[in-house]
């Protein structure tokens, strides 16, 4: 069991923002431990907790909070492209095309599938056997991804992106060019409205940040951008970059069907036509070790067909 005191500081803030803060999980993973009666106030075990309710000072709060629920899953020895390692997280380099964990339609082949056989002992995540995953990327992005080894690790890594106290910069190669050389975009994002299975620019959506600039115009077609995180929304940047104009190349739900035209010279059209994912890549994660407080700074390289985009693109300069 664990017990956590609310302090004359945290009076008045929400109950899951507050123990958040005190236990190093998830907001989504309290939520999920006050909706299953799992944590509860001073002796009373029988009335449920609201999450929204607001705290006092001098309360007391107790959890138990039940063991990892099993995925069931096969190891699978596939490689793994390793940017740092020690015995508290890994870093990878992910490849496009992988899916981070299972889900419909993705029960093989994903990237848990994989570190279950390079690492089998590692912990759970909001009650399930997802291991060390505190982030991810889309199946078509490639780049930087952390995984913990530990559940100390784990409950520190959360905390990190849970704060977006975090260095994680991205490079998209988009469609068109913006007007300006750095811009803050903030545009909240929420669920479409009539599509599900995508983002968008909602009033009443959550904050989402990005720096963005410009860091190569290839003529007036084309450019390469630096992203930089602020907040972790899904799809952030695609929706972002689609928001100001300039889709990201061969982005198949927020970029308008694109075939390169014909006039567009070699060896750019070659590449625009033969490119199968969408052109994003989370180059850099840099953050403090939450075990060895070291500064870690890894930087993904591109892969060959992002470099071949890229290296075609600039013959059109």
């Amino acid at each position: 069991m664990i017990t956590w005191e609310i302090s004359d500081a945290m009076h008045g803030k929400r109950l899951d923002q507050v123990l958040t803060e005190l236990s190093g999980l998830t907001r989504v993973r309290i939520q999920q431990l006050l909706s299953q009666g799992c944590i509860w106030k001073d002796k009373d075990r029988d009335t449920a907790l609201k999450r929204a309710s607001r705290v006092l000072a001098g309360e007391v709060y107790h959890a138990l909070i039940p063991e990892a629920q099993a995925m069931q899953l096969v190891p699978e020895d596939i490689p793994l492209d390793i940017l740092f390692e020690d015995e508290h997280l890994i870093v990878i380099n992910k490849t496009a095309g992988m899916v981070v964990h299972p889900s419909h339609g993705h029960d093989t082949g994903t990237l848990v599938h994989a570190l279950l056989h390079y690492c089998p002992d590692l912990p759970g995540i909001n009650g399930v056997e997802r291991p060390g995953i505190v982030h991810r990327l889309d199946k078509d992005t490639s780049g930087s991804l952390v995984i913990a080894k530990t559940e100390g690790t784990l409950q520190g890594l959360s905390r990190l992106f849970a704060n977006h106290d975090l260095q994680r910069e991205y490079v998209a190669w988009c469609r068109g060019f913006p007007r300006w050389m750095e811009k803050r975009i903030v545009l909240p994002l929420a669920r479409h409205p009539h599509n599900r299975q995508k983002m968008a620019v909602v009033p009443r959506g959550k904050e989402a940040i990005t720096d963005a600039t410009l860091e190569q115009r290839f003529d007036d077609n084309f450019c390469r951008m630096r992203l930089r995180l602020h907040t972790g929304r899904t799809h952030q940047i695609r929706v972002h970059l689609s928001h100001e104009g300039m889709p990201i190349l061969a982005d198949a739900i927020y970029g308008r069907k694109f075939n390169p035209s014909k006039k567009i010279p070699e060896p750019a059209y070659s590449v625009l036509k033969g490119l199968s994912r969408q052109a994003l890549h989370a180059e850099i994660l840099g953050f403090k070790h939450p075990v060895t407080q070291e500064e870690i700074l890894c930087k993904a390289p591109f892969p060959p067909e992002l470099e071949a985009l890229d290296a075609g693109l600039k013959s059109l300069i």
